[in-house]
């Protein structure tokens, strides 16, 4: 592969006039006549979904073809757990995204759609109660005439779930995804919306070999990673005293295409906080920019909340480390976002504010793009306008809250090392809740060396 091939993205948006899109031949057995075919395969994007590989499979010996579509979607970190309350019309209107790996769940009724039952789609409530729906009356008839109790019996769950379309009483819908690809729109946002709830869990052993990830798998891939960083670091021209004022360097791939690119590390201390690593990785396919930040001193013995009230200019300049376990909100706007949102981040407060806005109107077609209603993008609007005012100065006494059960998170005093009159930080215990995102709960801290 040459230089410039290699910076090319793996996954990438088709366009009208690509005369020669890449695409991939690999000799593959017809299983209609056992002679040899030809599989083609295309890797591209379906702009706002996800990444698709495209497959198609033909044999000169007996003409047979065949076309499939398979998903090309990273797995996330964790998997999403999405409750939504359906109490009026305007719910079933909710649009989702519903990954392969996806369960659907209506617990009031005690009905399941199991993963991988279906394939992936952009729909909406309305639609999965209507697929359902159909799903169950397309044998209606012939049960009717070998099972008539059976068809009796489904002919009456169907009701119940046109029952649901009309909304006539309320219910919970779940969506269980391992693979953290699934999404349902919040009808209130940017706001926080009282009928959602989104919470992110560890995968356990069955749940990782669903989305296709083994432990032995699992287990070589951190190691290789430990490895190279681990090379990295110890390498011979770095020794332990001279790490922090070295960036070191290790090959990744660009989360946005997947291409081969670089990731720079760079060990660093925060005045009166922590030691932490910041990582940076810049990518030439497709000019994709991203930096995080870890914690280099493991989980905080508690959970920490920082709220600042903003009253100076000067305080949009202040240090802020958000880490990725981290939740910001703003009460005066009615504004929070989870944990994992903007990933962890070191820069200042108004670099914040301003990559929090950027990921709410620019990188989310469902809220601002061609399928967002005109509530909806009126409603972003005024909230981009109020968030403008406080990033700009122009707006005074307003909260900045940052809350982190890891109590890795930290925003500058510029009083100290005396006490900063408007920023205020508790520490507090954490809940079995906030122990189990973390994964502590299932942690062994006595006697670890010995066989369960």
């Amino acid at each position: 592969m040459t230089t410039e091939e290699s910076k090319k993205p793996i996954f990438r948006e088709l366009q009208a006039d690509d005369a020669d899109p890449e695409i991939t031949e690999i000799s593959s057995l017809c299983f209609n006549c056992g002679e040899e075919g030809m599989t083609k395969l295309l890797l591209t994007k379906i702009p706002f979904y996800k990444e698709i590989i495209l497959m198609s499979f033909e044999c000169d010996h007996c003409g047979c073809k065949n076309n499939e579509v398979q998903s090309g979607e990273k797995i996330q970190e964790k998997g999403v757990l999405i409750h939504v309350s359906i109490s009026s019309p305007k719910d079933l209107n909710r649009q989702v995204i519903k990954s392969d790996y996806a369960t659907i769940k209506i617990p009031d009724i005690e009905f399941e759609i199991p993963p991988q039952s279906k394939r992936g789609e952009i729909t909406n409530i309305e639609g999965i109660l209507s697929r359902c729906i159909a799903g169950l009356e397309q044998d209606q008839p012939v049960r009717k005439a070998l099972d008539p109790d059976s068809a009796e019996k489904i002919e009456a769950f169907v009701q119940v779930l046109v029952d649901m379309k009309k909304c006539e009483k309320p219910f919970t819908l779940i969506v269980d995804d391992p693979s953290g690809n699934s999404f349902v729109e919040n009808l209130n946002a940017p706001l926080v919306d009282p009928a959602l709830m989104i919470t992110h869990f560890e995968r356990n052993k069955e749940q990782n070999h669903l989305v296709g990830i083994y432990e032995e798998e699992l287990k070589e891939i951190r190691e290789e990673e430990e490895e190279e960083i681990t090379n990295a670091v110890t390498g011979d021209n770095v020794t332990s005293e001279s790490l922090a004022d070295e960036v070191l360097h290790f090959g990744t791939n660009c989360p946005s295409c997947n291409a081969p690119c670089e990731t720079n590390m760079k060990l660093t201390s925060i005045p009166f906080f922590k030691e932490v690593i910041i990582m940076a990785t810049s990518c030439d396919a497709c000019g994709h920019r991203t930096n995080e930040v870890k914690s280099g001193s493991g989980i905080a013995e508690k959970g920490v909340k920082i709220t600042l009230r903003i009253t100076d200019p000067i305080d949009l300049s202040r240090d802020v480390l958000k880490s990725e376990t981290c939740s910001m909100s703003i009460p005066e706007l009615d504004f929070e976002v989870g944990a994992g949102t903007l990933g962890g981040k070191f820069t200042t407060l108004e670099g914040l504010l301003s990559a929090m806005k950027d990921q709410l109107t620019g990188q989310n077609p469902l809220l601002c793009g061609d399928s967002a209603t005109p509530v909806l993008k009126e409603r972003m609007h005024e909230f981009s306008e109020k968030l403008d005012s406080i990033i700009t100065a122009k707006t005074f006494g307003c909260r900045i809250v940052l809350d982190d059960p890891a109590g890795n998170s930290y925003l500058q005093n510029v009083y100290a090392p005396e006490a900063d009159p408007e920023m205020e930080i508790v520490y507090y215990e954490r809940t079995f809740e906030h122990n189990e995102e973390l994964g502590l709960n299932d942690m062994k801290l006595e006697n670890y060396a010995e066989n369960d």
